[in-house]
């Protein structure tokens, strides 16, 4: 599975490090910046991330900035994406389990590199139980 991933200035000793983690567990990652710690805009590196999700169905995509509020609500102005802003594993579970969410969104500033990681793993393992949270999903789009 290819995963594509971006972040901000603030997120990307956070990429980094996960970009690391992923591929000592065998993932292909397709980097879409940014590649230091120098002041960027954040939607320029969520809408690429947000645009290889929303064209292969049934990839999963991550992006990070400070908050993850900023990048989150970029990546969620494409109509296919379901960008679940998450700050611990529970949520990370959830979003996947009830929302069918396609990309997690991880505030760097407020979270460890273990957290992320943990948050990562879940995501990326856990699958949309469809069901009743099928019907709520279809009433996501406009």
């Amino acid at each position: 599975m290819i995963i594509p991933i971006g972040a901000d200035h603030a997120g990307f000793s956070l990429k980094e490090e996960l970009i690391s983690y992923l591929k000592q567990k065998g993932y292909e990652l397709k980097d879409f910046g940014c590649y230091s710690e120098e002041s960027i805009d954040y939607p320029d590196y969520a809408h690429p991330v947000a645009e290889m999700v929303e064209n292969n169905p049934g990839m999963l995509g991550i992006i990070i900035c400070g908050s993850g509020n900023g990048i989150n609500m970029t990546a969620n102005k494409h109509q296919g994406i379901r960008s679940a802003l998450c700050w611990k594993k529970e949520i990370a579970q959830l979003a996947r389990e009830h929302n069918d969410a396609n990309i997690i969104a991880l505030p760097a500033r407020f979270i460890s590199t273990e957290e992320a990681i943990e948050m990562v793993d879940t995501f990326l393992t856990t699958s949309f139980e469809g069901g009743r949270h099928q019907r709520r999903v279809d009433k996501i789009s406009c």
